[in-house]
């Protein structure tokens, strides 16, 4: 048995498939941790999936690129998945519809206190104007987020680690936050995670409701089409005023 254990690692060390399959394997973990703490947002599945597969990394000295030949299938998929949520928005549009102007006003302040809080924030405690051009984008999805900080002159690289927290955070404080706020509506809680943690925070959305999901996917679509136009002139505005 150890014998056939060992072959088969030997077989995926020296293939792509190593990264694809760790990934698959530590989701399907987490995910059960969650399933087993009754789908408590502490629970959250991509942050233990992440750390499931950052203690392997760094166990085995496996190096990411290496890592990520294989897990870049799975990448992929964000492309397809994203454009997927256009289904339930459909589903949705004639209500979203005559939900226009708040959904305006939301998209909008959402947006500019996302970009400009990340932007002072990083200043005041410190932070080179590089890494501040780095946070910016935070709360937009990963490629959009790596395309404006490599257009602003940060490190994209880091913009999508820092995305990644920014979606874990936001998918495990989210409900505690609106409980304490008094939010009730399924579509504003979808809306403003959608908004505020981008992917990760909407597919937290489509765990609680469907009809939180798909405002949860609208907001993340919105802000990063928005924070695309709004970010490359805000940032640089913010940082010329500290």
């Amino acid at each position: 048995m150890f014998s056939e254990i060992t072959s088969f690692w030997v077989y995926l060390s020296a293939s792509p498939l190593l990264g694809l399959t760790l990934t698959l394997c530590a989701y399907v973990v987490a995910h059960a941790i969650f399933v087993r703490a009754r789908f408590s947002p502490l629970a959250n599945p991509v942050a233990i999936a992440v750390a499931l597969i950052a203690l392997v990394l760094a166990g085995s000295g496996m190096s990411y690129q290496r890592y990520f030949a294989g897990a870049q299938f799975v990448h992929f998929l964000l492309g397809p998945a994203t454009v997927a949520l256009a289904v339930p928005l459909a589903r949705l549009f004639p209500r979203m519809r005559r939900s226009l102007l708040p959904i305006s006003c939301a998209l909008l302040s959402g947006c500019v206190t996302a970009i400009v809080s990340s932007v002072v924030i990083a200043r005041l405690l410190g932070a080179t104007p590089q890494l501040a051009r780095t946070l910016g984008p935070k709360s937009a999805t990963t490629p959009i987020a790596m395309a404006v900080a490599e257009r602003l002159g940060g490190l994209p690289a880091l913009t999508a680690a820092v995305v990644i927290v920014t979606g874990v955070f936001g998918a495990i404080t989210g409900r505690f936050l609106f409980n304490a706020l008094r939010i009730h509506s399924m579509q504003a809680r979808g809306f403003a995670l959608g908004v505020a943690a981008h992917g990760i925070g909407t597919a937290r959305a489509f765990q609680v409701n469907a009809e939180a999901g798909a405002f949860a996917g609208l907001g993340m679509g919105l802000n990063g089409a928005l924070t695309a136009l709004l970010a490359p002139w805000l940032v640089p505005l913010v940082l010329s005023w500290m």
